[in-house]
């Protein structure tokens, strides 16, 4: 069955996501009189819109220098480096400010709707898809693209057909290389695509039990890797979660892949000491302290749970005083504060922050257009290219940026007197 549309310059997006949606209604805006249809395989438009950021919509990063902000993207960051020359945070940030959404700024740089409630994103972009009269359909599923002389032609499931003369994918980044199969038929290669923003399993560890206690600062390395971040962790009923892990993931997010998600890692619950640091303070807290029970009296600000946790494990009792604390129990002491080992067993999806490390190989794509090097008139934007950043607004800002130019290149191919 073949489906239609009427007469005229036609772009297809595939896909209902940010950078789907974005290319879609700008590209209507820039050129009115190009038809815009977005294919989307599920029932749920935007939906990583709508649970990022805990429901609040973490829009992007307050960062407005290029080379900067580009380091946080562990790959395609000299790809970024290209495309933010084109859309920047700034745009970003002054596209839904014109539009009525203004943003604010946390203390972490994330940027996120003064309403802190995703819907407010979400409803500016509807607003913008019903105003241009863009089409949409639902739980259509594309299982194939090819190009004759005339037009592209999009295969969906339940044997339908459409034809567009400009096709933009951004259908997301997919777990699985057999699923891009339909696009690697188009010529097109990928870089194997591996999970990326998890958090770190371990199955057992007496740790877990501490679950739900937050330390502000914490240092992670992990073993036989040049693998270290700092920042903030939090210990969950499996593992290790928080900031400093998932920046971990994404930046080791192949080499970890390659371990099948079993390392070893080693944290440093007080980042701002090693280990010498730390034996010179316990011998200036003995003194200080002398008559205090050690498990009383935690002189380094760390959670009272966790304080205990370290004692324990170092077999230190609770009446302990530091006056009387031994040499081999401090030197546990010390070992279990700068540098505790722990197992890694496996990989737990972060809520709503999961991407996918891989995609269309960016080699192929051309960073000022968006459009691929070998179809003439094939886009690509968001996740479904080898680009992905760590958590914190960065992924955002890839979609909007990359959904944008797209958009951007296919108005003026389609009508080259549109005030593009």
């Amino acid at each position: 069955m073949k489906d239609n549309l009427k007469s005229g310059k036609t772009l297809i997006v595939i896909g209902g996501g940010a950078a789907g949606i974005f290319c879609a209604v700008n590209a209507a805006r820039l050129c009115p009189s190009l038809q815009v249809v977005i294919l989307e395989k599920s029932s749920k438009l935007l939906s990583k819109v709508k649970i990022s950021g805990g429901g609040r919509c973490n829009v992007t990063h307050a960062c407005f220098d290029i080379p900067e902000m580009s380091e946080h993207y562990p790959r395609g960051k000299f790809f970024v480096r290209k495309t933010f020359h084109r859309f920047f945070t700034t745009d970003t940030v002054h596209w839904f400010e014109e539009r009525g959404v203004q943003l604010k700024t946390e203390k972490d740089g994330r940027m996120f709707p003064v309403t802190d409630n995703s819907q407010t994103i979400i409803d500016c972009l509807m607003k913008e898809v019903n105003q241009y009269g863009i089409s949409i359909r639902m739980n259509a599923e594309v299982r194939g693209l090819f190009k004759n002389q005339e037009h592209f032609v999009v295969d969906i499931s339940g044997d339908r057909e459409m034809n567009a003369d400009f096709v933009c994918i951004a259908c997301g980044g997919y777990p699985k290389a057999t699923l891009f199969e339909w696009i690697l038929k188009t010529g097109h290669h990928i870089e194997n695509p591996v999970p990326s923003l998890f958090t770190f399993n371990m199955p057992g560890n007496p740790l877990t039990k501490l679950m739900g206690i937050a330390v502000a600062a914490a240092r992670i390395k992990i073993r036989k890797t040049k693998l270290e971040e700092t920042g903030p962790l939090l210990i969950t009923h499996w593992g290790l979660s928080g900031p400093v892990v998932l920046r971990l993931s994404a930046w080791g997010a192949r080499e970890l892949a390659a371990t099948n998600w079993h390392f070893q890692v080693a944290v440093n619950w007080l980042p701002e000491l090693n280990e010498q640091e730390l034996r010179d303070r316990i011998r200036q807290v003995r003194f200080e302290l002398a008559a205090n029970k050690m498990i009383n009296k935690n002189p380094f600000g760390l959670p009272a749970r966790l304080w205990e946790y370290m004692l324990q494990q170092s077999g230190i009792g609770k009446d302990l005083r530091w006056s009387d604390l031994p040499a081999k129990d401090q030197n546990r002491l010390v070992g279990i504060i700068t540098a505790a080992e722990f197992e890694i067993k496996g990989k737990t999806t972060f809520r709503e922050e999961f991407v996918t490390a891989g995609g269309i190989r960016l080699n192929e794509v051309d960073a000022g257009t968006m459009m691929s090097k070998k179809i003439p008139g094939l886009y690509f934007a968001g996740e479904v290219l080898d680009v992905d950043g760590i958590t914190g607004g960065y992924n955002f800002q890839h979609a909007w940026t990359s959904g944008f130019i797209a958009a951007e290149s296919i108005a003026a191919g389609a009508d080259p007197s549109s005030p593009v």
